[in-house]
Order: C-alpha cells, then structure tokens, then sequence
C-alpha cells in the first residue's frame, strides 16, 4: 500500500515510537488459548504432549490416551469461554492501572483467538464461537486504553514435529490446518539459518499477520523470538512498512515489539522476555514478564509472584526508559483467576497514589543507586536479590526528580546521587506535608515520616532540584 515507508531498513529506520507508549509504560499481556484445558505444566504443552519421554507426553498419555485417540484438537471443544465478559476485562486492567492491552491473536498451536479468514481452526468458529480477541478490542478501547495483539505464528512451522515421530492426529491429511507443516525444528533454535520456512509457509504467515493488523487496527504488534530466523528478513520489512503507513493512514501512533537482533535498532521497540537491562537505553525498550513464575498459560497450582515484586519491575524498568508488559492465563471458561485479578488490583492501588512518578516520564541522567544488583538479559526475573532501604530509582518530569526507594529506608533516606543538590519542595507520595532534608558528604537526606511501613516501594518527588551551591 502507498504511505511513507518502504520495506527497506532505510525507510523503516525513520520511526518514530509513539508518545502514547513513551507515556503509558505498563500494559497488560494475555496467553488465552487451547493450552488452558489440560492446565499442565505451560502454554507448551501443545508441543510438549507429542514429544515422546516429556513429562507432557507421559501425562497426557495417563489422563486423555494415546495420541491417536485425543490429540491437541480434541481440546478445542472443552475451550468453551462461557463465562467470558470482555468488559469486565477491560475495567479491570483499567482499575490495575494498565495503559495498554495485548492479548494473544494466536500462539504457537496454530489456534487462532480472533475471527480468521485463512483458518476454520479459530475461536469464531470453533470452540467458543466468538471473535474472543475482537470483542476484547472493543471493550479495551472503551475503557480508553490502547489495543494492540500479539502472534506467535512463526514457530508454528515446526512446533508440532514430535506428531511425525510417534502414532498420532498430526499425521493425519484431514487436520493439516491445524499442526501445519510440523517440519523437523532446529536442534539450535540461535542458528539463524537451520530449519528455514519454506516461500510458501513464509508468505502465508505474512498475509494472517497483516489480515490482524487491517481487520482489528492494533497500535502495537508483538512478536515472539523465532523471527529473527534469517530466512524472515524480507517478510520482517514487508510487513513493517504496511504496519507503519496503515498508522499513518489511521492517524494513530503504532509500535512492532521484537526480540533479539529481529529488527534493526531504530524500526521497532526491543523487547526482553522476563528479563532486565543493566542500565537506560536510549530508545524505549519493554520488558514482557508474567504474573507467574514458570506458565504464560493458565495452569493448575500456579506459582505466583507477589504484586510488590512485579511494582518493583516495573519501578526499574521505567528508570531505564522501559515499559513493563504483564501477563495474565485466564482459564477455559474465559474467567481470569482469582489471584490473578488480586495481584493486578494491588498493582493498581499502588499506581493510584504514585503513578505520577510512572505514567510521563523520561529517565533521568541516571537510573538509581544501590547495592542491589539485577542481572542484564532474558529469563533473569526469578533470580534476584531482595531490594534494601539504599536501593533508589529515579525518574524524572519537567523539573521534579522522583526518587524510589525499593524499599522502606527507615527514619531516613539517604540519596547519594544527590549529593551537593537540594530541592525546593521534597514530600513522599501518599502523604501530606513537606519532608525536611539536609544535605550532607553522603548525600541528600530526607526525614521521613514515623509510620507502619509496607513492603511496596515509596516515592519521594523532589521539586526544584538544585546544586546548593
């Protein structure tokens, strides 16, 4: 289509990331799907349950049959979402605090959530018999938040192989729509080049991905790791440029999330799954991480993190110019777990009092101070260290420094990298009154108030910062 840009990484290098996400900072991710019947182990299971000497393949085999009696399909029929309210999903994630929704359009089983008009496999047609992810759509931009889907088609390519190696339904003609080529995946999945898709499988992904963006107009489009493969480059390109000048026909600011080295720095946002970066990066950056420890699905006996963690996420991601996007696994009748909902409420109490020292910042000329150390990288999340009353992240707004303490300091707060600076105003979010400071060799000292403390972060805003002499 005609707009401004091209599929060439030169023209793709002039987005600009829209102000809505530079502003917005948290949004809510959702793993809906087919995986959520069995409830075992991960979103994985779809894959795992073919693959022979798992711990999927031996459970399944116990409580469903063999595999050529009860395959991945025959679950879509127990999907039924009967109890699926798209409202009260959006006022939820409106009530956490949440500025944007991702919901997934369609994992690596092939089962598309939304209307499909490539496939009969998708939840208009076949299990709940609704356009799920649509009617999500809807309620979302109701509660004025921003709509944007995610897909995981480009692993589909081999995720069903284990099918092709034992007696099952993946080798039946009748349900290729579904498993799809179930080509032999890579032994390597960081080989850029091993396992290629073929044209065909290529040109049909891009065609569903661009059906999602044309038919539900979402401003951002995440993607899962494997399109990083060589083999998706010009497809990477292709897409991006119709993306990019659908935006600009639609007057609405988009954004394409990648992983890896998938897009060239500047033509999309960067995303880390369940991890951090050790310091600000320059452009705005996104971590994705789960309100669980282990499953992006639902599952059975969940692991759950405790909401002050996740505040703490996010708190430190944004101090690098991050976003934090959160996910949620509702289970097959479409209701979102109990716990899930407590930890996404909590969340939002917290940003109602400092969701200032969030929502429309920038980072500041440093990210924080403190002995605490977050490992750089994917899947560091679960590995780190408690927080201590010296561990400060900063964010900033006009002229007003917002210093969070990651947890409570006690009497005072101690900001070294505030030494030799004094601010006009200095009160701590939630409370009245100004708080008394003096400045001294180790830094800006601030009283604080005598209260209870609680294990959130506190946020001191420092109005009028400057050096005191």
């Amino acid at each position: 289509m005609n707009g401004p840009f091209e599929p060439t990484w030169e023209s793709l290098s002039n987005y600009q990331i829209p102000t809505w996400y530079e502003d917005g900072k948290f949004g809510i991710f959702i793993h809906w799907g087919v995986y959520s019947v069995p409830a075992f182990s991960s979103e994985w299971y779809s894959r795992q349950m073919y693959q022979q000497g798992s711990r999927e393949f031996e459970h399944h085999v116990a409580t469903y049959g063999p595999q050529t009696e009860f395959g991945y399909k025959d679950f879509v029929p127990l999907m039924t979402y009967e109890a699926y309210d798209p409202a009260s999903y959006a006022k939820l994630f409106a009530e956490a605090g949440a500025k944007f929704v991702v919901p997934v359009a369609e994992h690596h089983d092939g089962f598309a959530m939304y209307d499909s008009g490539f496939s009969r496999w998708c939840a208009a047609k076949m299990g709940p018999k609704r356009d799920v992810m649509g009617d999500l759509a809807d309620a979302v931009r109701s509660e004025g938040l921003v709509f944007g889907a995610s897909t995981h088609r480009a692993e589909h390519f081999w995720f069903f192989d284990g099918g092709r190696q034992i007696p099952s339904d993946v080798q039946d003609p009748a349900f290729d729509d579904l498993y799809g080529p179930a080509a032999p995946g890579p032994k390597d999945h960081h080989n850029l080049d091993e396992a290629a898709p073929t044209p065909e499988y290529l040109e049909d992904w891009l065609a569903r991905t661009i059906e999602i963006v044309d038919k539900y107009k979402p401003q951002l489009v995440w993607f899962d790791w494997w399109i990083q493969h060589n083999a998706f480059k010009p497809y990477l390109q292709r897409f991006a440029a119709h993306y990019y000048n659908r935006g600009a026909e639609w007057g609405l600011g988009v954004a394409i999330n990648y992983k890896y080295d998938a897009y060239p720095k500047g033509t999309a946002v960067f995303d880390v799954e369940r991890g951090q970066l050790a310091g600000i990066r320059d452009a705005l950056w996104q971590n994705d991480t789960s309100v669980s420890k282990t499953s992006w699905g639902y599952i059975t006996n969940q692991d759950y993190k405790t909401p002050e963690s996740l505040v703490e996420d996010l708190v430190d991601v944004v101090s690098k110019n991050g976003a934090l996007l959160l996910n949620i696994g509702p289970k097959p009748d479409g209701t979102i777990p109990e716990e899930e909902q407590r930890i996404l409420l909590e969340i939002g109490a917290w940003l109602k009092v400092n969701g200032e020292a969030i929502y429309g910042t920038r980072p500041w000329h440093t990210f924080g101070e403190g002995p605490t150390e977050i490992p750089e990288g994917a899947f560091t999340d679960t590995n780190r260290a408690a927080f201590t009353g010296e561990d400060f992240r900063f964010t900033t707004k006009g002229d007003t420094v917002y210093a969070i303490a990651l947890a409570w300091p006690g009497t005072q707060a101690v900001i070294k990298t505030l030494k030799g600076m004094a601010g006009g105003v200095v009160t701590l979010l939630g409370f009245d009154g100004e708080l008394p400071t003096h400045s001294t060799e180790n830094g800006l000292v601030v009283e604080l108030p005598k209260i209870e403390p609680n294990t959130y972060p506190y946020v001191i805003k420092i109005e009028g910062l400057k050096p005191t002499n």
